[in-house]
């Protein structure tokens, strides 16, 4: 009698790959950071840890793309270093984070100037196991981002519009030119944006910043001359502007191809180039989402990706919902269709009827979530590993 013998056939890895640690809220109990793997085209690979004994954060691919190293916190402030290769196999607790974990900095992106020595506002994990927030309409705020008008240094801003933004191949400029009478909120600071092409000198009227006068371009940590996202086709430069006290601050894309403005998130998002590639990651913020199965809302917050032909979704009960990740036979936050519809005309009469949408959210559809830190390998690429920190470096 012969002997079958069965071999499981090895993982082909030859695709960007990005590890996540996400702790989704749940309504009751307690919920945990785990080590999530996505595909960079946002297909789950598999769940990597599974340890409920602490968070598990700040996961970072080694330079080959065979190791995750990452932290737990666990109670009583005590940090392990654990180690997992993309597999799912070989878990291995440290004796201490080896010198490439520790000296790892996150990957360039893109801040304003008030955030340049500032922490991340995307929360950190807990020191010790807490249970979900609290049955609360409301979450605790987190840190406002910080916003500069950009006409504060203008001496008389009734007759100087804020700076000209050059293209920095050539293409083009932005600029502003006073609103029409009776237009706009405030008449001294009612500035449009404007598009000149460098080549036909035609002008194309574009619009108002979400939140203006309170904006600033933001510039790569670091490098406030880098204010630019030009990779092949993507071509873009990004806005912080303040909404009001409740939503904090959003940031708009400008898009140099479609010559429009683009609104990355309802709340803040912080852009991640990816080098060599005509996308770049973004960590999102979004305010007082529901906790699936409660009334809780939470601050959450995700690592999306988003693609050189900026998508959006406009003017509709289903485009608003698939911005906040949920799906159209739910009710959120106890709005009905026709009352989310309403609030949609309203922003449409305000100039906010369209939302960017990326290409893929690294996390389940429709959840509250927390990202603690993420790491995108690209095999072939320079740099090879992308980080994505929970905190400052």
């Amino acid at each position: 009698m012969g002997l079958l013998l069965l071999s499981t056939p090895p993982i082909s890895r030859g695709d960007s790959e990005i590890v996540v640690a996400i702790r989704y809220l749940q309504a009751k109990g307690t919920s945990h950071s785990h080590l999530y793997l996505y595909r960079e085209d946002g297909k789950l690979l598999r769940q990597l840890t599974n340890d409920n004994s602490g968070q598990d954060s700040d996961p970072i691919f080694a330079s080959d793309g065979e190791t995750i190293v990452f932290t737990r916190e666990k109670p009583n402030d005590t940090r392990e270093f654990w180690s997992i290769d993309p597999r799912g196999t070989k878990l291995k607790k440290l004796d201490a984070a080896p010198d490439w974990y520790s000296a790892a900095k996150s990957s360039p992106s893109f801040t304003s100037g008030g955030e340049e020595e500032a922490p991340s506002s995307s929360p950190t994990p807990p020191q010790e196991e807490s249970a979900s927030p609290p049955a609360t309409g409301e979450s605790a705020e987190q840190p406002e981002h910080s916003s500069v008008t950009a006409l504060d240094a203008v001496t008389d801003a009734t007759d100087h519009p804020p700076e000209i933004i050059k293209a920095p191949d050539g293409s083009g400029e932005i600029f502003w030119r006073k609103g029409k009478e009776g237009e706009g909120p405030e008449e001294v600071l009612n500035w449009v944006v404007w598009f000149r092409d460098s080549k036909s000198s035609q002008e194309t009227q574009i619009g108002r910043l979400r939140g203006f006068p309170s904006f600033e371009p933001l510039h790569i940590r670091g490098n406030k001359d880098q204010q630019f996202l030009f990779e092949g086709p993507l071509r873009l430069t990004f806005f912080s502007c303040h909404l009001d006290s409740t939503n904090g601050d959003t940031v708009e894309a400008f898009d140099f191809n479609k010559r429009k403005l683009i609104q990355l998130s309802p709340n803040y998002a912080t852009p991640v180039p990816l080098p060599g590639e005509p996308a770049f990651l973004t960590l999102t913020e979004n305010r007082y989402v529901t906790i699936p199965g409660s009334t809780k809302t939470a601050n959450c917050s995700y690592i999306e990706r988003w693609a050189a032909n900026l998508k959006e979704s406009c003017d509709n009960y289903e485009a608003y919902l698939r911005f906040h990740g949920v799906s159209s036979d739910e009710v959120v936050e106890g709005f009905t269709r026709d009352e989310y519809e309403k609030q949609l005309r309203e922003n449409k009469e305000k100039g906010h009827e369209c939302y960017g949408q990326p290409e893929v959210r690294y996390a389940r559809k429709g959840s509250a979530a927390i990202c603690y830190g993420a790491s995108m390998y690209r095999p072939g690429k320079t740099p090879t590993v992308i980080t994505i920190r929970d905190g400052a470096d």
